[in-house]
Order: C-alpha cells, then sequence, then structure tokens
C-alpha cells in the first residue's frame, strides 16, 4: 500500500517537472520569436543602402562667347528673321541641359545708334538689342547670361534695368550684375547645384568683388563652381601673364573651371591645380570678319557628374560667316 502511495507521488513529481521544463522552453521561444520581429532584415537595409548609394545625377553645360545683336547681325535679323542668325547652331544649343554665354550689351526699347555708324567712330561701339533678342536666348536654350562685361551700361542704368526686365520676362536668368543687384546664379537640376560667379575686369574692385563672390559661394554646399570672366586684350590669341595670375588665384580661391570671354578670339586653355581654364572663347555672335581668328570663336560643354572631381570638356570650333550666322563645321 505504501508503495502504491510512493509510486504515485513520484510520479506526480516527474509530471510537475516536465510541464515546468515544457512551460519555460515555449515562453523562451515566445519571447525570442517576438524579439526578432523587432528587428529589421538585413537583407533589405543593405539592398536599399546600396540603391541610394549608387544613385547618380549628371548635367551637361555649354559655354560660348560673345553674344552682340547689333550692327550687321542686327540688319541681317530684320531682313531675313531672327531664327536664321541662330539656325547654324541649334542643334549644337539644344544639346545641352543648359547654354551660358556673355550678353555684350543690353536689351533695350531705343533704336540702336551703331547701324550705318562708321568703322572707329564711338557709336560702332555702343550696343542695344532688340528686345525680341531675349524670347530668341531662351528659345535656343541660352538660359543664363553673364551681364559683367564693359558693354551692358552703354545705355545707363535705364538700359541695364531694362536688360533684366526683358530677361526675367524670358526666363532668362543672369548674372554679373553690375548694380550688384544678382551677382550670382544658381542652376540645380538631377540633384546637382551648380553655382556662377563673375569676373568683370572693368568694373571698380573687381577683383575683391569676385573673391567675394566666391567666398559665398562656398558656402552655398555647391557641387561645382564656375567662374565666368571678361578680362584680358582684344585680339590677342594669348592671356598675359596678368590674367593668368588672376585665373590662377580664383581656382586657389574655389572655382572649379575658369571660362574666359572679351578678348574676341579664341586664347589658349590649361589645367591649373587639375582644374581647367579656358582664357577666352571668343566670339559666339558678332559682326567681326576682318580677320580669320575674330571669325573662328569656341564651344566648350562640361558634365558634371554625382561624386566626380572631374569635369571631362567637349569643344566645338564654331565659324562666324559674313552672312550674320553663326555655324558649325
Amino acid at each position: 500500500m505504501k508503495n502504491t502511495k510512493l509510486q504515485k507521488i513520484i510520479i506526480a513529481l516527474i509530471l510537475l517537472v516536465s510541464l515546468v521544463v515544457m512551460g519555460v522552453f515555449l515562453v523562451g521561444k515566445k519571447t525570442a520569436s517576438f524579439e526578432q520581429d523587432n528587428i529589421p532584415k538585413p537583407s533589405i537595409a543593405v539592398s536599399q543602402k546600396v540603391e541610394l548609394v549608387g544613385k547618380t545625377g549628371s548635367v551637361k553645360i555649354l559655354f560660348v562667347g560673345d553674344l552682340m545683336f547689333d550692327r550687321y547681325i542686327r540688319q541681317t535679323a530684320e531682313r531675313k528673321g531672327d531664327e536664321f542668325v541662330f539656325a547654324g547652331v541649334q542643334a549644337m544649343l539644344a544639346g545641352s541641359d543648359l547654354v551660358v554665354g556673355n550678353l555684350e550689351g543690353p536689351i533695350t526699347d531705343n533704336a540702336s545708334v551703331s547701324v550705318d555708324s562708321k568703322v572707329g567712330a564711338k557709336d560702332n561701339y555702343v550696343f542695344t538689342f532688340d528686345q525680341t533678342i531675349a524670347g530668341q536666348l531662351w528659345q535656343h536654350n541660352i538660359r543664363l547670361v553673364n551681364l559683367g562685361n564693359n558693354h551692358i551700361l552703354n545705355f545707363g542704368q535705364d538700359g541695364l534695368s531694362q536688360t533684366k526686365e526683358n530677361l526675367r520676362s524670358n526666363k532668362v536668368d543672369f548674372f554679373g550684375d553690375p548694380a550688384g543687384e544678382k551677382r550670382l546664379a544658381v542652376f540645380e537640376k538631377n540633384g546637382l547645384k551648380i553655382v556662377l560667379v563673375a569676373f568683370n575686369q572693368f568694373e571698380k574692385d573687381a577683383k575683391s568683388k569676385t573673391l567675394a563672390d566666391l567666398e559665398q559661394a562656398k558656402k552655398m554646399k555647391a557641387d561645382k563652381i564656375i567662374l565666368y570672366a571678361h578680362w584680358g586684350r582684344e585680339f590677342v590669341t594669348q592671356a598675359d601673364d596678368e590674367i593668368k595670375d588672376l585665373a590662377h588665384g580664383f581656382i586657389e580661391s574655389g572655382a572649379d573651371l575658369v571660362i574666359g570671354s572679351h578678348p574676341h578670339v579664341v586664347q589658349g586653355s590649361e589645367r591649373y591645380k587639375g582644374k581647367l581654364i579656358y582664357y577666352s572663347l571668343g566670339n559666339f555672335f558678332f559682326d567681326q570678319y576682318f580677320s580669320p581668328q575674330t571669325q573662328q570663336g569656341l564651344a566648350v560643354q562640361i558634365q558634371v557628374t554625382t561624386g566626380s572631381t572631374e569635369l571631362a570638356p567637349q569643344e566645338f570650333p564654331v565659324t562666324l560667316k559674313t552672312n550674320g550666322q553663326t555655324t558649325t563645321p
């Protein structure tokens, strides 16, 4: 009898221990499963990170030289239409995300004083462009222009104000404003930010103003800072030491690329500290047909890509023909 009772007690203890052990196991398994559900899955997180890091954007920007639409160019446009003047470079201009050039004079409602003027006379160098030109710039993808040059004030502050209003009305941006209203321009596309700065040798305190602009540009966290300069000696095919020193200094102060205008002829290019300098692109639209050098210009396209420090240029020679057109080979 005692043995039977002892056996029952032993069996009961075994069952109790078994239940306790099983309960602990189940609770532990449930807890582990709950915690696992709250841990991000490594494969998904890694995949998303790779996709984010690998995402890149790029933009193509085309730089051209001096844009002058008075004198013979104005007369050609009046006879044959504005489209005729642009027809020879239309395809090239359309092949970039943005085209930038130097607007070598104001866009106003004033009558031209340079048309039919004598070469060498004072009026021959006083420019104003027809108001239709602003729309033609936009239509042909020239949607950013430099105003920092020696002809933009040919019709004074009123001419400058009219120019800015005509450009704004046609969605053409500008920089290098001698009135100080808009010295910098920002171009943003495909996740990239490009800041453009001007240098106008003919402006008072030009160097110090441009160095201050470069400091401001660096604070804007741009992917690239590009300096468009109006400088140098006219009709000379090589930049002098003064201009070279300026260009090198601008590179050292933060510019990633320097583009020059004003000499009306193409000047040399170089790499300085790994950055590109084009000292002069020469003419793009102009009626200077008196020498082969003034009739040969250069357009330069650069591609900016996310994460890349290189600016590989593509060069496009252009020819200014005596019929008023600029063409590519």
